[in-house]
């Protein structure tokens, strides 16, 4: 079994800077560490390949520092890893994003199944890992919660899509992005910690560099970054630095003085 596991190192959102001008967040303003969506698909990932064998490799389109976050998966267990970075992946919507990944795993060939994390702390959409699986054209299953069986052929999972869950068998290859917690069978799934012994050896390890250029071959290169973005941050603003008017009310006139407020507003 083939495994593709894609990560995304998210920075720590109270120390991050955000581009103003741009619209898009300096993610080389804070260090990066593995979304924690994608810290469940990790494992989930191990887990399978000690059932079925195999190999992982985990896939990161960042800046340079995000090389740290795929030395921990790493350290973890995965088997190979290799960073997506190009000044050209800059700014990138979810589109371009899963565009690039989705161009990597091509060039990486002969996948069984790729994981991802549901959506990203930083981010919040839980469009990429859906947006990959079209570009490549296998099937896909979102906010899986467990995955029920998995062989070399095929994958069962049940997903909950908020009105109700769905039991799912997707051929292989095929994507699934893992909601959190997620039970792989009927094992509640938590994130390994790595030994020291293997996060020395990660340290050691090899972490593939792809740019742009390198997948030029399998993509267009107008399809990466701000280029290949269908969408635009027209603005970026702290809420926390915004100057809010308030009101303190208190006792049984507060409740005529909070309508009163809510009607001069047009808000009821």
């Amino acid at each position: 079994m083939n495994i593709v596991v894609l990560i995304k190192p998210t920075p720590d959102v109270t120390k991050v800077r955000f581009d103003v001008e741009r619209g898009v967040v300096d993610r080389s303003s804070a260090e990066l560490e593995i979304n924690q969506f994608d810290l469940y698909a990790v494992e989930v990932a191990l887990l399978i390949k000690e059932v079925l064998g195999g190999s992982v490799t985990a896939v990161s389109m960042a800046p340079p520092q995000g090389e740290r976050a795929l030395r921990d998966a790493v350290a973890r267990g995965v088997d190979k890893a290799i960073l997506l970075t190009d000044g050209r992946f800059a700014g990138a919507d979810t589109l371009a994003t899963s565009y690039t990944l989705a161009a990597a795993v091509r060039k990486l060939g002969g996948y069984d199944l790729i994981l991802c994390g549901e959506k990203s702390v930083d981010g919040d959409t839980a469009h990429v890992g859906p947006e990959v699986a079209e570009h490549l054209n296998v099937p896909h299953a979102a906010f899986v919660t467990r995955v029920v069986e998995v062989s070399s052929n095929k994958v069962v999972v049940e997903s909950d899509y908020g009105d109700a869950y769905y039991l799912l068998e997707l051929q292989l290859p095929a994507l699934i992005s893992l909601s959190r917690p997620v039970v792989f069978r009927d094992r509640v799934v938590e994130p390994r910690t790595p030994r020291l012994g293997d996060v020395l050896k990660a340290r050691r390890a090899r972490v593939e560099v792809w740019d742009a250029y390198y997948l030029a071959d399998v993509a267009d290169l107008e399809g990466f970054g701000l280029a290949g973005s269908a969408t635009r941050v027209v603005r970026v603003f702290n809420v926390f630095e915004k100057d809010r008017n308030s009101i303190t009310v208190s006792g049984e006139e507060g409740v005529d003085r909070i309508l009163e407020v809510l009607r001069s507003r047009r808000l009821v």
